[in-house]
């Protein structure tokens, strides 16, 4: 069963609990009988494990982050007379075999001598690249990220609503 396979209405009956017996919720109203979790105000804090050291006390912490952000790809300088193209740029590269898809990040790396004249669009560059590519004729211009396309109807809907406002 997949999510959108769901057939579900949009407002759902919301129950009364706790009014009377024949209710179906009545009497304790599924709270159980005495106890912690019966009173009104019961309950304990989030990760309390009554009075044993909790898990995110016991795990040692480490140092630093993980970052989220997926890392560009590199690609070296030796790679764009293999090319064989005037303009290289994302589209071009993913058509080569060289990055798997035209929409990830790329930076231009320096590794190889760059010896036709090419003109580089790409997300990044390092310094040392870019004067490897003007040594030999060309340019470097940095370019946003090539976004993927819309797949959804409704996410396109949202979007062309967006754009009238």
């Amino acid at each position: 069963m997949k999510f959108n396979d769901l057939s579900i209405s949009a407002n759902k009956k919301t129950s009364r609990v706790g009014r009377g017996i024949s209710a179906g919720r009545g009497k304790t109203a599924g709270r159980g009988t005495k106890g912690q979790g019966s009173r009104k105000s019961g309950g304990v804090r989030p990760g309390f494990e009554g009075g044993q050291m909790p898990l995110y006390m016991r795990l040692p912490k480490l140092r630093g982050f993980t970052s989220k952000r997926t890392p560009a790809v590199n690609i070296y300088t030796g790679q764009l007379d293999a090319i064989g193209k005037a303009t290289v740029d994302t589209a071009v590269l993913a058509e080569a075999g060289l990055i798997e898809s035209p929409f990830v990040r790329v930076k231009l790396v320096l590794k190889g001598e760059v010896t036709k004249k090419v003109t580089v669009k790409l997300q990044g560059a390092t310094a040392a690249a870019i004067a490897a590519v003007e040594k030999a004729g060309g340019s470097f211009t940095v370019t946003e990220q090539v976004k993927r396309p819309v797949t959804s109807l409704r996410k396109q809907a949202k979007i062309d609503g967006a754009k009238k406002k």
